[in-house]
């Protein structure tokens, strides 16, 4: 594999290269978990920031909270669908060009929401916002997948999965501490100079990944063929399968939560910014615990096949002591064992889904987010249907997608047949 576009070698190093990441140096190396780290959240941002202002948007336009839940939902879908247009893309023309023609839209689609006149116009720019954030976290995985294989590649998945996993819980935080200081429009504002800051990024420290030698190595020469190879392998579409069903359930309880706790539980929207703090710290606790695992002596399907029950357990939890009528300590404690059990599921499912298709790493990691994002996009709004002044649709629509993904881990990935990774 040509190395050309990674410039620092370590002139010490006696060990012959497997990947091309063996040959940066450590500061560069910290450059690129940086900046790609920025790059993964910034659909999560996208999704997530505003959160805390629903309750505001549906005063201010008059509507349902299914209708305010609607933006999310075409966010998520526009997430979804745009990893499916730019990993193909990013295998084909290399990972630059997607990443910063992308980052550009979702810059101007920012800018177009702050304005947006009403809810429809909200959605439409929503939709396009979740478009152009889309190849942030799909090239950021392809980009990991370039540089590293094995249990090199673990370590670095597991620092992107932690960006990933705590993004959605923190900028609701964040979005929160925010509307201290402006209206919801602003949010949208700060999103279109994160944007901005993630394509000067990019551009100063981010040298192309994919040389055009190594473009179509694995010899699939169009996008129907590089999916085809996807669907083909079990292991693949089961991980990927188990990763969508978990963030249909963190989704579900992100799209609910804000009426959930501010409305039924009284919290001002500090205080529910306050809930997000504690529980990303079970997001940290979950990430950095399982890649630590991994790196040792537990498989990642292993760890799947654990965090999946904790899911259903708890999920069934909330819906007993909310019915019970335990009140708010009833829902946040066991919710924060499933926000903690996610943070255990990230990395596995990106290390499962991307250890074997090197080849095409942007595509791989597309169909991924598509699947992560899309399915909690469609599944999640459905809650609102159900209703939110209880916990229990929240917790009934993770149940059921604890139960798909253990299902779909069980029969797909089939975790004793599961090849250990290389070192």
């Amino acid at each position: 594999m040509s190395t050309a576009s990674i410039p620092i070698i370590r002139p010490d190093d006696r060990h012959q290269p497997t990947h091309p990441g063996d040959l940066l140096s450590s500061r560069r190396r910290l450059v690129y978990v940086l900046v790609l780290g920025a790059l993964t959240a910034l659909g999560p941002f996208t999704v997530d920031l505003y959160l805390p202002a629903f309750p505001v948007l549906q005063d201010e336009f008059g509507i349902s909270a299914a209708a305010v839940q609607i933006t999310l939902t075409g966010t998520m879908i526009g997430f979804g669908f745009g990893q499916l247009i730019v990993g193909p893309w990013s295998d084909r023309v290399g990972r630059r060009l997607p990443l910063i023609l992308s980052t550009s839209l979702h810059i101007a689609a920012s800018v177009a929401a702050a304005l947006a006149p009403d809810i429809t116009w909200l959605v439409v720019f929503r939709l396009l916002q979740g478009f152009g954030a889309a190849a942030g976290g799909v090239v950021a995985m392809a980009m990991v997948r370039d540089l590293f294989g094995g249990k090199p590649l673990v370590k670095m998945l597991s620092r992107l999965a932690l960006v990933n996993g705590l993004a959605p819980v923190l900028a609701p935080v964040i979005g929160s501490q925010l509307l201290t200081v402006m209206d919801w429009r602003g949010v949208f504002w700060v999103l279109a100079f994160y944007g901005l800051f993630v394509v000067l990024a990019v551009t100063m420290a981010i040298k192309e990944t994919l040389p055009a030698s190594n473009r179509h190595a694995s010899g699939h020469s169009t996008v129907w063929q590089r999916y085809g190879s996807l669907f083909r392998d079990r292991v693949y579409l089961g991980a990927t399968i188990v990763g969508g069903m978990t963030f249909t359930g963190l989704f579900g309880y992100l799209s609910t939560s804000s009426f959930l706790f501010q409305e039924v539980y009284a919290f001002t929207p500090q205080q529910y910014g306050l809930l997000f703090g504690v529980n990303s710290v079970g997001i940290i606790i979950g990430v950095q615990t399982s890649s630590r695992l991994m790196r040792g002596p537990v498989p990642p399907q292993w760890i799947l096949a654990c965090t999946t029950v904790v899911h259903l357990a708890m999920a069934v939890t909330i819906m007993t002591l909310d019915t019970a009528g335990a009140g708010f300590w009833g829902t946040a404690i066991p919710l924060f064992v499933y926000i903690t059990a996610c943070g255990f599921s990230f990395p596995a499912v990106q290390v499962l889904a991307l250890a074997n298709h090197g080849a095409e790493a942007g595509t791989a990691a597309s169909l991924l987010g598509a699947l992560n994002f899309g399915l909690a996009g469609i599944i999640s709004p459905f809650i609102g249907m159900l209703g939110v002044g209880s916990a229990v649709p929240m917790a009934f629509v993770q149940v059921l997608a604890a139960l798909v993904a253990i299902t779909a881990l069980w029969a797909l990935v089939r975790p004793r047949t599961v090849p250990p990774l290389a070192d």
